[in-house]
């Protein structure tokens, strides 16, 4: 599986973990991680540590759970992203949105 999900700080910080290629083909996977976020959780992390390659759709998803996430939780954060990958975020204003770290 090219994405995992865990909850850390008692479940206030939910770890969405990216690898390889974040793609359409996560779509699925991706709005599953998030939509049951706990109730305690204040924070959402994607971790793209182990991402080489992000297209547009990738851009979508993290938007569409910016949305779905907007009033439950304080903060989402996209950390880890290598310079290829960050470069996309910036230039897609991404740093509007999200805490990139």
């Amino acid at each position: 599986m090219s994405l995992q999900q865990h909850y850390v700080e008692e479940k206030q910080k939910l770890v969405i973990v990216i690898k390889e290629k974040f793609d359409f083909n996560l779509v699925q996977d991706f709005r599953t991680a998030y939509a049951d976020v706990h109730a305690d959780t204040k924070h959402v992390e994607v971790d793209l540590r182990e991402t080489s390659y992000m297209d547009s759709s990738a851009l979508g998803m993290l938007l569409n759970m910016h949305k779905a996430l907007r009033g439950q939780v304080e903060g989402i954060t996209i950390s880890h992203a290598n310079p290829q990958l960050k470069k996309i975020l910036q230039i897609s204003r991404f740093d509007k949105k999200f805490t990139i770290d």
